[in-house]
This record gives C-alpha cells, structure tokens and sequence, in this order.
C-alpha cells in the first residue's frame, strides 16, 4: 500500500497526502474469534465545496492542500432536516460543504476489489458516518476495500430547478441530479486514487439502500457511469420512484411557494440558509405523499442529459449498463413506514385507493398497456376495450385484480403488504427480468426477523439486512431486537450475507462455503435466494401476486 515517509497511514492522494488511523477487528462474535486490523480514513473531499456560486451546479474537483491532512474524523452531513427515523451520529454536524468520502481497507496486501457504499433516507437524510454502516468486519472479512460517501440531498441536490433558469450554459443555470453528479464524481475520484490505498479501480462494486438503492438502478440507466463501476448491489431500490420533467418543474414550482419565492424570483435560492431549504423539502415531501401517495416528491429525473430516459424504459429496452447486478428486497418493507405513521408509504385502504387512481389518471398509456395484457393474461376477464372507457374502469379492473392476490385485504395490514410490493417488490422484479436479458442477474429477499421484531409486528423491515450486510448487529446497546434471543442465528446469517456480498465483488459469482448455489435470476424459473434462517433457493416466491401485478409497469412518472 503506497504510503508517504514510512508511515502506512499516510496516502497520496491527487489532492494531497491523507492521514488515516488504524482499527481492529474482532470477528464472530463479540468478544470471540480472531482479531485483525483495519485501516480508516475518512472526510477526504471528493470534489470542491459546493458553495456560493457552486451551489446548484454540478461537482468541482477538490483543490489541493498542502502538507497531510488529517482523515480521523467524519465530514460534514449534507444539509437535512434530522427526524426519528434517521439521526446524526454525535460530533457529526451539518455543512453545504459536505462531499466527502470514508476508505476502510484491510491490512493486507491488496489490490483488493472495492465496494462504494451508497446510504438511503429518501433522497432528503442520511450520512456516510452513520454507525449501522461501520464497515470494518465487512473490509477485514471480506478482504474488500469499503468507500462509503456523502452526497448533497433534498432541495440541494434531486430537486430540478432548471425550468426556472435561462440558458443552461449560463453560470447562473440549474443543474439537475446533483446528487447523482456527486455519487459520479466519488466514482471517479475512486478511479484515480484508490490504488494508494490498496484497491483494485478495474473491480468497483456499487452497492446502496433505499434511496441508494435507487441511486445504483438508476446510475446503471446513465450512460455516463460507464466504467466507473464494473458490479452492483441494489438493496431495496425504489426503482421507479424517478420523475419526468413535467413532475419535477411541477414539485421545483411548489417548492418555491414553500420559501415565499415566485417562479422569477428563483435565482434567490442561492441566498436561502440551508436549513431553510431543508425544512421546505422536509415538508414538502410530507405534504406531497400525503395528498398523492405513493409519490416521492424528490427523487431523481430524467432530464435529458445525465438520466436520458426513464430507467424502466432503459432496462427494458437493453440500454442499461451491462454489468453483473443483485436485486432484492424485505419481505415486511412497509412496516416501519406503518409504525412511524410516516406518509412516504399508503398503508390505509382509502390511500391505497388513491394511489391506483392517482397513477392510472395521470398514466393514460399505463391504462392501455394494463388493459391489453390483462386481456391477454386473463381471456378476457378485462376487456380490451377498458382503455377506451377512460382509466377509471380500468383502475377499478387493475385495482381489484391485484388486492384479490393479498386475500386479507384490507384487514391485517395488507394495505401495507400492497404498498411494499408497489414501491419496492414488484419495481425489483420488473427490473431484474429485463437485466436478466443482458447481464448476469441475481435476486434476493431478506425475510430473517429475530422473535421480538415479529411478535411487535415489525418482521424483516425496510433497512433491516443492513446490520447483516456490515456486521453491526451489536452496534446499538439499548436496542430490543434481540431480546427474546434470536442474535446466535442473526450473527451467523449475517456472516452468509456478508460473504455472499464480499464474493460477489471479488469474482461476479456470490457464492459462500456450505450455502447453497445462488442461481441466475431469469423470466421462467425466477429463482429468489430467500434470506431466513440461512439463505434458500425458492422458484418465484408468492408467484399470485406478482401475476396479479404483471409485467406492465404500475408507477408515477
């Protein structure tokens, strides 16, 4: 590992040399199992502060420094509105200049595959420091180099302001997905300099959750992310929660009446303090999914130039990247949603109703293609004629379709099974049956809950195989997951899991000592590596359902 005067902590990196501390792991479990060494170095900037006349526009590189920098300590969050769901670590503080990355490698002798970890929170919250994704166990285990990154979130970086600019070569021009731009410029910033520090740049994996996940399906639709990564993991993507320009001026326009500014006046959101925009994007994305569920008021767009198409439509027409992808996702994905009364999700009957209705009246081309397959499906049972009726009767045909698939709809909580399999299930089958068509494809889902979780009604929730995926299981000491026992078993699926990953960016082929053999995922076995006890092979898990659903893509634009 290249390293400056001696010391193996100090790397070089094109900006300037980087000073990162040493770790230790301990594997197994805690207090059992060999110990070995980690090195981290984390806040190193990626690109220049996005500030001032930056704010808005796309990445800069870093300026250089002199002398080493010290890399002991977090970088700043992007700007957010902090909640329940998702709290800063302590010591950890808010900055427009926030774009940074982390490198956890092992004290080996590399090159060793690199994994660029992606967090979630909506496209409005989350940070790289957060402890969940401490990534030793994973790097020291998994002899893989980790690279976890923040990137500019809510109004500053996935709301689309560029319809209220002038000529978009103008400085004073929006950009869209900035978010993205930023994850690009992390990518590329792993290409020129990971090598100092023990990585392979020909064998990046990119893997992330929830909003990550989205991040990583709708990257592998961007052209421009060619070759900055070679293998993805896509934890429970909402994959088609990505807006066309019309939404997206559409919600940029509300957003602007949130800060009392009008469409003229738009140039002086660079005057706005970040927590005021944070809290317009906070409250506009709950004021939106309230009045539309199902819609996520910020998310990424097709705008033409980084996104160039919907991702659906990429992957369905092969014009994604051809790279080796797993797709999964939590078998109770809704719960979470449910137990903090948050709007992101319908989780009532009435919302559930509102969601079809809203999509089908917005979707008219959806309303056509649904009525032509379920004529097809079904012999009949829709006419083909229902589009012509207006897509009222063929919401009512499709809605009453897909909740006879869910036989205790609406008592139960099946609204929010419905709503899981609509934001996260059914949008990672679509896309994982046409990548299947082009690329090597593996599917999962992570059902493992220990007995509290499931006896409080909370199951394999949203982000739940997170801890399983970087072996942090023991990271919260007041948590009561395991306090009807379960952590034995969790511990050992998480060393499946973790392994699983770690192979998949070693060779493409996720396969662990004494599991089972992880098949390809196709359109006619759809065989679905199901995470319990251990993982098992199952032939297209709860096929009424995803027939119900079919194969026509049921989303907002």
């Amino acid at each position: 590992m290249p390293h400056t005067e001696g010391d193996p902590l100090v790397v070089e990196t094109a900006s300037g040399a980087v000073r990162g501390v040493a770790g230790e792991h301990r594997a197994g479990a805690a207090g059992a199992g060999a110990t070995g060494s980690v090195r981290h170095w984390r806040g190193i900037p990626y690109a220049a502060a996005p500030v001032g006349a930056l704010r808005f526009r796309r990445p800069q590189p870093a300026p250089p420094w002199e002398g080493v920098r010290d890399a002991s300590a977090f970088g700043h969050a992007a700007p957010q509105h902090e909640n329940k769901a998702i709290t800063l670590p302590p010591g950890v503080t808010q900055s427009e200049d926030c774009l940074t990355l982390n490198v956890t490698a092992p004290d080996a002798e590399g090159p060793h595959p690199v994994m660029v970890w992606v967090h979630g929170g909506a496209y409005v919250a989350g940070s790289s420091a957060q402890p969940l994704f401490e990534p030793s166990q994973l790097a020291a285990e998994g002899r893989v180099v980790v690279v976890s990154l923040n990137y500019r979130l809510g109004a500053l970086g996935f709301l689309d302001f560029s319809s209220f600019s002038g000529s978009s070569d103008s400085p004073e021009a929006f950009e869209a997905n900035l978010g993205l731009h930023d994850i690009l410029a992390g990518l590329a910033w792993v290409q020129e300099n990971i090598a100092a520090f023990g990585g392979d740049p020909g064998s990046v994996t990119l893997f992330g959750e929830s909003a990550g996940g989205g991040c990583v399906t709708t990257l592998l639709a961007t052209p421009t992310a060619e070759g900055l990564f070679h293998r993805a993991i896509a934890e429970s993507s909402p994959a088609t929660s990505v807006s066309d320009a019309e939404r997206a001026a559409t919600v940029a326009g509300r957003f602007l009446r949130l800060v009392g500014l009008e469409p003229a006046e738009a140039g002086r959101l660079r005057e706005l303090e970040p927590d005021v925009l944070s809290q317009a994007a906070f409250d506009l994305v709950a004021a939106v999914s309230a009045e539309a569920p199902g819609t996520l008021a910020i998310a990424p767009v097709v705008d033409g130039v980084l996104v160039p198409e919907h991702p659906v439509d990429a992957f369905r027409e092969g014009r994604q990247l051809r790279v080796p992808l797993v797709i999964g996702t939590n078998h109770d994905e809704a719960s979470l949603f449910k137990l903090m009364k948050s709007p992101l999700m319908p989780i009532t009957q009435s919302s559930v109703h509102a969601m079809f209705e809203a999509i089908l009246a917005e979707r008219p081309d959806l309303a056509t293609a649904v009525a032509a397959e379920a004529a097809t499906a079904e012999a009949g049972s829709i006419h083909s004629g229902s589009a012509e009726s207006g897509s009222a009767a063929v919401s009512v045909d499709l809605e009453a379709r897909i909740e006879a698939a869910y036989p205790r709809f609406p008592r139960h909580g099946s609204p929010a099974e419905l709503s899981r399999d609509a934001g996260f299930r059914m949008p990672s089958i679509w896309l994982a049956a046409a990548h299947s068509r082009v690329a090597p494809t593996r599917m999962y889902r992570f059902d493992h809950a220990p007995a509290m979780l499931r006896l409080l009604g909370i199951g394999a929730t949203h982000g739940a195989e997170i801890a399983y995926v970087f072996g942090t299981l023991d990271i919260a000491k007041k948590d009561p997951s395991f306090d009807l026992g379960g952590l034995k078993a969790a511990r050992r699926l998480s060393t499946e899991i973790r392994g699983r990953w770690a192979a998949f960016a070693h060779s493409g082929e996720p396969e662990v000592e004494g599991g089972e053999t992880w098949p390809l995922y196709d359109e006619t076995t759809r065989s679905t590596l199901v995470f319990d006890a251990r993982g098992t092979v199952v032939d297209d898990p709860d096929p009424e359902i995803r027939r119900a659903w079919g194969d026509a893509v049921i989303a907002f634009r």
